[in-house]
């Protein structure tokens, strides 16, 4: 998935630029910069990649969700649906608002099953979060539908599928405000840095402002700015975003490769009885990141993974005994462990998952095996991987 792994003259390019320009802050010193404007240019070209009205450029994916979330109204109280299989900072970024995380069963999409999301709906509820793992996709429309029905925000979480497809559509554009991350290691990389993508000027406004200190960004004084409602620091810098603007246009190369690797191992793969793979809502299309792919029984894909590890093949996550993306081991979570006292609201919308079991999600992440698509892979290196990953698989 990493762009990192295929730096060249453009990074180095942009980022000199802004080197020989000075100024690393994204907003003011105008009259310093002669006209140099990087993370605008590359709100720009992400405007073009999603097909979007509007692109509102953060520090991280984390901060885009809780950015996308604030600027859709989402605070105090509120009930916001996420699925079970995630990175934590999904669940970090709800509850940075004062938000709860309500978290339901996945299917074998590996997102938000919509029959869970229907009956997790309260009076609390405002919005449904679905977060596009591994580079696909949930049941859009029918998220989309139920979000309608019960006029709830509907939030698309697509920081690992940049690139992906649903319709034509790009993952990311698809709901009311999509979020990306553009970290160390994702498809396209800004080092740190992420995105809010919406098509409502409103929710586009809002992130603006708030995700520098509430300034309205009006004019070209930046000590005259007013502050039409209380904001933070989420600023992308000129270094990071420079880095971006090389990297977004190399999307479609990035794309390509990935492709090329995912259908080599696949094909493999797809030879083997004992396998069989995640599903893609029809009209879909991944990003090609990652392979995903499920084994018989959890003791099977134990035994997988722990044989991939002792024969050199890397990147190939069982994500049921991983510590970040799946509810099994959020410990940190389901006991409130923090640094500061929080809200009496969180703490008691919190008490379910002391006696909540996810058995729906346990028999999928049970059986998965995530496998990270690299773009530094010759063909050779992949033929040479899917083999190999093949006769693992045949011995056990």
């Amino acid at each position: 998935m990493p762009g990192f792994e295929l730096f060249g003259d453009l990074e180095r390019k942009e980022v000199n630029d802004v080197l020989d320009n000075g100024v690393l802050m994204r907003y003011g010193f105008d009259a310093m910069r002669n006209g140099h404007w990087k993370a605008k240019e590359l709100e720009a070209e992400l405007c073009k990649t999603f097909s979007t009205d509007y692109v509102q450029l953060v520090s991280s994916g984390t901060a885009a969700v809780s950015v996308a979330l604030a600027s859709a109204g989402v605070g105090a109280g509120d009930e916001v649906i996420m699925p079970t299989f995630t990175f934590v900072a999904s669940f970090e970024a709800i509850m940075m608002l004062g938000a709860i995380p309500v978290l339901v069963d996945i299917d074998d999409t590996l997102t938000l099953d919509p029959k869970e999301v229907e009956k997790a709906i309260t009076p609390k509820t405002k919005a449904v979060m679905v977060v596009q793992m591994c580079g696909s996709m949930g049941h859009m429309d029918t998220l989309r539908a139920i979000c309608n029905k019960h006029n709830l925000i509907f939030v698309e979480d697509a920081c690992q599928a940049i690139g992906g497809s649903y319709k034509g559509k790009p993952l990311g554009s698809i709901a009311d405000v999509g979020c990306f991350s553009f970290d160390f290691v994702k498809t396209i990389t800004c080092g740190e840095g992420g995105a809010v993508v919406t098509n409502k000027k409103e929710y586009y406004t809002n992130a603006d402002h708030y995700s520098d200190h509430g300034h309205d960004h009006i004019g070209n004084d930046r000590g005259a700015e007013t502050h039409p409602f209380l904001g933070y620091n989420f600023r992308i810098s000129e270094l990071n975003a420079a880095v971006g603007l090389a990297q977004v246009r190399r999307l479609p190369e990035f794309i390509e490769i990935q492709k090329r690797n995912y259908s080599i191992i696949r094909e493999v793969l797809s030879k083997i009885p004992e396998v069989t793979f995640r599903s893609v809502p029809e009209g879909g299309k991944e990003s090609y990141a990652f392979l995903n792919f499920f084994l018989p029984d959890l003791e099977f894909a134990r035994k997988a993974s722990q044989a991939f590890k002792e024969n050199g093949i890397d990147a190939c996550f069982h994500y049921y005994d991983n510590n970040w993306h799946y509810i099994r081991k959020w410990d940190h979570l389901k006991e409130l462990k923090s640094l500061y006292p929080i809200s009496n609201e969180v703490k008691e919308g919190l008490q379910y998952l002391k006696t909540r079991t996810f058995k729906q999600s346990d028999t999928y992440i049970a059986r998965n095996i995530s496998s990270l698509i690299k773009l530094s892979w010759t063909k050779e290196d992949v033929n040479a991987r899917a083999q190999k990953m093949a006769e693992i698989i045949k011995s056990i």
